[in-house]
């Protein structure tokens, strides 16, 4: 699963012509030029490859998709809801550089320690979650101005200064 990227999900159908509407966080105007396929969650590391026809571009977060075979709003109905991944390659080729999602894959750092990769970015108003695996467990970690220190692309890396305790959250009840 770590090969491939979780960039947005289908939030409706277009037309009567099967087109589906992603919405994506990929932080510019996308139209998958280069890329054959997206993939859709079947259920959890499941993924189903949709062969694209079209793409256009309609805002930063928006897309609309011509899928191959889906032909009507109905056969795109099935798809609504759904979320879509890009392999790790086509992932690269399509991110802003400057989008949040473009921190997947970088460590997290505290200290001078690294701590977890970054698994999964979760914008939300005011900060950005990231998730990572902390001693086997999930453990969600805040970016914000006062835990942000830096991000270095070179290295990969995002420096952070977590509130005291947090990350003993996540190791407290693992014997339970």
């Amino acid at each position: 699963m770590s090969d491939f990227i979780h960039i947005g999900k289908l939030v409706a159908p277009h037309g009567i012509s099967g087109q589906v509407i992603l919405e994506h966080a990929l932080g510019k105007p996308v139209h998958f030029k280069g890329v054959d396929a997206v993939f859709v969650e079947k259920n959890a590391a499941s993924f189903i490859p949709y062969f694209l026809e079209a793409a256009s571009a309609k805002t930063d977060t928006l897309t609309h998709l011509q899928i191959e075979g889906v032909n009507s709003r109905e056969a795109a109905n099935f798809l609504i809801g759904k979320k879509v991944w890009l392999p790790q390659a086509d992932f690269q080729k399509l991110v802003e550089k400057n989008s949040p999602l473009a921190l997947l894959g970088y460590m997290i750092q505290e200290g001078g320690k690294d701590i977890g990769v970054i698994q999964e970015v979760i914008e939300q108003p005011h900060q950005l979650l990231v998730t990572i695996n902390y001693k086997g467990q999930e453990a969600y970690i805040p970016l914000h101005e006062e835990s942000l220190k830096g991000v270095n692309h070179p290295t990969k890396t995002v420096t952070v200064e977590l509130p005291d305790g947090l990350l003993e959250l996540y190791t407290e009840n693992t014997s339970e």
